[in-house]
C-alpha cells in the first residue's frame, strides 16, 4: 500500500488505540508515533451497552466492542475537525468489524485502506512493513 505523506495510521485492538503520522514519502514510510488519545469507552454509543448474556457470554467482549466504537468515534471527530486528511486503519478482525459500524460518512471518505490484523504491541517497523504489504 502506498500512503501519502501526512496519512495517519491507526492501530487498534479492544484496549488500545495507537496513532502514527507518516512523515515519509509515498513509497518510503516514516511512521512517527503521535500522542496517545484518551478514549472513553463508557460513552461509546451502542457498543457500551453490550452485556454478558447467553447470546454474548464473554463480558470482556462487550468492553472490547465499546472500546472499538469509542475508537471509531475518536477518528470520526478527527475527520470532522479536519485533523486528518487520510487514514489507514489496522485492527484485529473483530475490532475492525465493530469499528466499521460506527464510521461517520466524513471518516469513510478519508479511509485509504484497512488491514484486519492484530499489530498492537508490535514495533513501528513491523507496522510499516504490514502497511506496505497491504
Amino acid at each position: 500500500m502506498i500512503l501519502a505523506n501526512g496519512t495517519i495510521v491507526a492501530v487498534v485492538d479492544g484496549k488500545n488505540l495507537k496513532l502514527f503520522h507518516n512523515k515519509g514519502t509515498e513509497t518510503q514510510l516514516d511512521l512517527a508515533p503521535m500522542a496517545d488519545p484518551t478514549i472513553d469507552a463508557s460513552n461509546a454509543g451502542s457498543g457500551a451497552r453490550h452485556q454478558s448474556s447467553s447470546a454474548n457470554p464473554d463480558a470482556h467482549r462487550g468492553d472490547e466492542d465499546a472500546f472499538a466504537a469509542a475508537s471509531a468515534e475518536h477518528l470520526n471527530q478527527m475527520a470532522l475537525k479536519n485533523k486528518l486528511e487520510h487514514v489507514f486503519i489496522i485492527a484485529d478482525p473483530r475490532t475492525l468489524g465493530e469499528m466499521r459500524k460506527h464510521y461517520h460518512a466524513n471518516l469513510k471518505g478519508k479511509i485509504v485502506g484497512d488491514l484486519a490484523k492484530d499489530l498492537t504491541g508490535h514495533s513501528v517497523d513491523d507496522i510499516a512493513q504490514a502497511v506496505q504489504k497491504a
